[in-house]
């Protein structure tokens, strides 16, 4: 699976920005800051999971003075084209197709385009809150095992259902409404159970691999701890009966997948708190390295390797580590210094602001 061509037009800042990749190589994209490099990736990656990975809204996507962003990616899968179209409104329903169809949900892009972003916001998996790394478990569910991702989609439909009633409730369950609350807490039971399996035995597999990438990275073996916390003994189903009340009382789910925790330790220390800015660093790397290298191992093909920038936070042996850890594979990598010269680029785009590229030394 690889990326033949990506167009984009009225993204972010990009006016009209078509490239052509490197089917198995490294397509670099040069240029300043703000001319728009991250915007391409992050258009690259919508098409693959049909949101931003920077968690920006899709009115954020629209470039300004504008209704709607096109975006339009050619893909080959094996001996087959593939044609992805997106069109991202402020306003309107956004619609995605793949070939002419109509894509309905994320798990419908798993065959047509899978992709791995790293970027310096990847520390946040370890620096922020809880739902940063719920969230960084859902996004290597969505390449590795689709069905797993449907669950973590059903869920988010249900909660948003289900705290819709609670708000409503107003601190008082009427009997209609309790009924109600009965068929959301069994779907939440059932996708929720479901979910969290999957996010347990992905924790179980990806721990071994970030042990033995972190080591690389700090040049040295680290503990390394992952431990997913439910935020529910028991059944799902039992523990929202038990918290039904204090869910009305307070008109949220107070229980669930969107409630529980990936700890991280380093030493058996939590990272988030008693790891040096260095070390948070790796250990989100090795993270996202575990997930790209489960990913080439569960498909057989290493999803499309997304770069965003993330030299320009490493220092020299980092950097060379990432590089090491990585397997076989189309790469986009954009970058505003030189890149390290252990990245052998096939192809080299300079890109203007306004998403103008060129060839590199092409004075088009």
């Amino acid at each position: 699976m690889h990326l033949v061509s990506l167009a984009v037009t009225d993204f972010r800042n990009l006016t009209d920005t078509v490239i052509e990749l490197d089917p198995e190589g490294t397509t670099v994209i040069t240029g300043c800051n703000g001319a728009g490099k991250t915007s391409l990736l992050e258009a690259a990656a919508y098409l693959a999971t049909l949101h931003s990975f920077r968690g920006s809204p899709k009115e954020a996507l629209v470039r300004r003075g504008t209704e709607r962003a096109i975006l339009r990616a050619e893909t080959r899968v094996e001996d087959r084209a593939l044609t992805i179209e997106a069109e991202v409104s402020v306003a309107g329903r956004s619609r995605t197709q793949v070939n002419r169809q109509a894509v309905h949900r994320r798990s419908d892009l798993h065959d047509a385009l899978r992709v791995t972003v790293f970027s310096p916001e990847d520390i946040g998996v370890v620096r922020s809150g809880p739902a940063d790394r719920r969230r960084f478990l859902d996004e290597t569910l969505a390449v590795v095992d689709p069905k797993a991702a449907r669950s973590a989609e059903d869920v988010d439909k249900v909660l948003r259902q289900r705290a819709a009633l609670l708000r409503t409730a107003g601190r008082t369950l009427r009997p209609d409404a309790a009924v109600t609350l009965d068929v959301w807490d069994a779907r939440l039971a059932d996708a929720g159970t479901r979910l969290v399996d999957a996010r347990e035995q992905l924790v179980e597999q990806l721990a071994p691999l970030a042990a033995r990438h972190y080591a690389r990275l700090a040049g040295a073996p680290t503990e390394i701890g992952l431990v997913y916390r439910r935020s529910w003994t028991g059944p799902l189903l039992e523990a929202l009966e038990d918290a039904r009340s204090r869910d009305v009382q307070r008109g949220v789910s107070t229980v669930g997948p969107h409630r529980d925790e990936l700890e991280l330790t380093l030493d058996g220390l939590p990272s988030r708190t008693h790891a040096s800015q260095g070390e948070q660093r790796s250990l989100a790397l090795a993270l996202q390295l575990a997930a790209h290298e489960l990913a080439t191992l569960r498909l057989g093909t290493a999803p499309v390797l997304l770069l965003d920038d993330v030299f320009s936070e490493l220092d020299p042996q980092r950097s060379r580590a990432l590089l090491d850890g990585l397997p076989s594979g189309q790469t986009l990598l954009t970058t505003a210094q030189p890149a390290p010269p252990e990245v052998v680029a096939a192809k080299v785009y300079e890109m203007a602001h306004g998403g103008h590229v060129v060839p590199a030394g092409d004075d088009g």
